[in-house]
């Protein structure tokens, strides 16, 4: 074999793992940004006008129905109604929130609105290694010791799973209120009241609640409330939590978001400003990304490694300096945590070999870290593209946290195995639940029995979508703009992706620390763009001008020196 025959065989070798599926199909010639429009809008099934006008234009948070969140009057109805009596009879009232990002906001969003409304209320965020996840009974106990005004626990995030425990708040003389977005189990809570649906995530119920908790007992001007002065308030906490539970950005969710991060923008509260600059996040600019990958990391690395109140102080203070010093003890905690998890990632990679013959990956250690293992699993599925359980061995318990692939139900499959669980909860795509020890390995065994069938070749084969194939001269600023009005995006509403055929490599340089990444100037017939991609700094050494490429993108603009310009971002490349 010749030298540029082994370089276009490495090159295919190494990208062939990834499928491409071209969703829209585009006739021969120019489409028109009209069409391309219509077909990026069908990928995402969106077929109708009014379906179109609903996405560019979601309905303001304020005017969403509840019927149209899932969420019952009636049980509204009977939440405030307690919440008024809570209020005359000055009782306590404690909102019990979880320990996530999506928790902590919600929390903070419910525990100001009633704080505001002169109630007798305060905050709780359990400390995950001696409480746990969602009500804890010992917890409940010990707060009914220290007050026993207490009469009334409202959870943020949790509880719809959460019967033993809210039957034992009972018994105490408590009355409790279920928030929660969570899937609910066989066994139906007996509670005062129950606001619940899996529409939207833990703080926009959160938020929605107390949006009508504020119709009812704000006494402010109407005129005022039209003004969004009141109901508009805390959309930006609401939006950070959506984003951080990583639901999917369209319909219910892309409200929330898109005028949740237009709020975010604006925010003037010290502890996310204060966080903004730790981060090194332009306030103005904040998107999804800023979001996802550096305000809720923060946020979640308190409730990993230490205790998530903190967390919650940052985002509620209206003190400066109180804010810049949690800012920056959080993001000590932060980089402690990312060296936790590489650690851990390393270790379970060694113990894992090459190869992972099972169908769910499954890894228990002594030494991995409770709070990460989450994020340790996450990354697991990144690398095997296999749904991935990894297990915290304390003594005769252990902790589990779970994370799939798109088309497999993890937290379906861990519930038809809950004879061997303790207790647990989730999503289809994450859980997490409480082992014996003992009965790791028969767990490990009935799940890949069960996983087996289900989870065939097709499923497990990793899958890029493409929105549709371009041309290099259909790439222009129109383009951009049509590709901008799709924003905030993220899952269920990707950033859109093309796909280019035989594009020839004018230039090729690796940039970054170790020639990580690589700088590309790319050539279709006449038109020529330039390219980056990330991660991909390796087969730089087997490109030369002998070799066209196909390659998948985003567009994006680049702005240096005030220069503006058009640019691929590179996703995936195949020869």
């Amino acid at each position: 074999m010749t030298d540029s025959g082994r370089s276009i065989f490495i090159l295919c070798y190494y990208y062939s793992s990834m499928k491409w599926e071209i969703l829209g199909k585009s006739r021969t010639g120019i489409t028109g940004i009209k069409s391309i429009t219509g077909i990026l809008l069908k990928n995402r099934g969106i077929k109708t006008k009014k379906e179109a006008g609903e996405f560019f234009n979601p309905t303001l948070p304020e005017k969403i129905s509840l019927q149209a969140l899932g969420i019952s009057k009636l049980e509204i109805s009977k939440a405030i109604e307690r919440i008024k009596r809570a209020k005359k009879n000055r009782e306590k009232v404690i909102v019990y929130g979880d320990y996530d990002a999506d928790g902590i906001t919600g929390t903070a969003i419910l525990w100001e609105t009633l704080y505001s409304l002169g109630l007798n209320v305060l905050p709780y965020i359990p400390e995950r290694f001696s409480e746990g996840y969602g009500l804890n009974s010992e917890s409940i106990k010990k707060l009914k010791e220290e007050d026993s005004d207490l009469g009334l626990i409202i959870t943020v995030d949790h509880g719809i799973v959460a019967d033993k425990k809210i039957d034992i708040a009972k018994k105490l003389g408590i009355d409790v209120i279920i928030s929660d977005h969570h899937q609910p189990g066989k066994v139906k809570p007996k509670v005062f009241a129950t606001i619940h649906t899996t529409a939207v995530g833990g703080a926009a119920v959160a938020w929605f609640f107390s949006r009508e908790i504020n119709k009812i007992l704000n006494h402010q001007t109407p005129a005022c409330r039209q003004a969004g002065l009141i109901i508009n308030h805390r959309l930006d906490l609401a939006a950070i939590g959506t984003i951080a539970d990583q639901l999917i950005l369209v319909g219910l969710n892309r409200s929330i978001v898109k005028y949740g991060l237009e709020a975010l923008r604006k925010t003037n509260r010290p502890g996310l400003l204060s966080l903004f600059e730790q981060a090194g996040i332009e306030k103005e600019s904040i998107g999804p990304y800023e979001v996802g990958f550096l305000i809720a990391p923060r946020i979640n690395a308190m409730g990993r490694l230490t205790h998530a109140i903190d967390s919650l102080r940052l985002l509620c203070t209206k003190d400066k300096k109180r804010a810049e010093k949690l800012s920056e003890y959080i993001g000590r905690i932060n980089s402690e945590r990312q060296r936790i998890v590489d650690e851990v990632v390393i270790h379970a990679r060694d113990k894992l070999g090459s190869a992972v013959k099972d169908s769910v990956i499954i890894l228990a250690h002594e030494g991995y870290h409770e709070g990460v293992i989450g994020l340790v699993a996450a990354k697991l599925v990144e690398e095997f593209y296999k749904p991935a359980i990894v297990l915290s061995i304390k003594g005769d318990v252990s902790k589990a946290s779970a994370r799939s692939i798109s088309g497999f139900n993890i937290i379906e499959t861990i519930r038809k195995l809950e004879d061997l669980c303790i207790e647990g909860g989730g999503h289809p795509m994450a859980a997490g639940f409480s082992i014996e020890t003992k009965k790791i390995e028969e767990f490990t065994k009935r799940i890949n029995e069960l996983a087996k069938d289900e989870l065939t070749d097709e499923l497990l084969q990793r899958k890029l979508k493409i929105d549709l194939e371009l041309n290099f001269n259909q790439i222009n600023y129109e383009l951009l703009k049509i590709i901008k009005s799709f924003e905030p995006t993220g899952l269920g509403n990707p950033a859109p992706t093309f796909s280019t055929r035989e594009v020839e490599v004018l230039d090729a340089r690796p940039v970054g620390q170790n020639g990580k990444h690589l700088k590309l100037k790319l050539k279709k017939n006449s038109e020529v763009f330039d390219a980056i991609a990330f991660g991909q700094g390796n087969i730089y050494p087997e490109l030369n001008p002998e070799v066209k490429l196909d390659i998948a993108y985003n567009v994006e603009e680049n702005v240096w020196n005030g220069n503006k310009s058009l640019q691929l971002k590179i996703k995936d490349i195949k020869v």
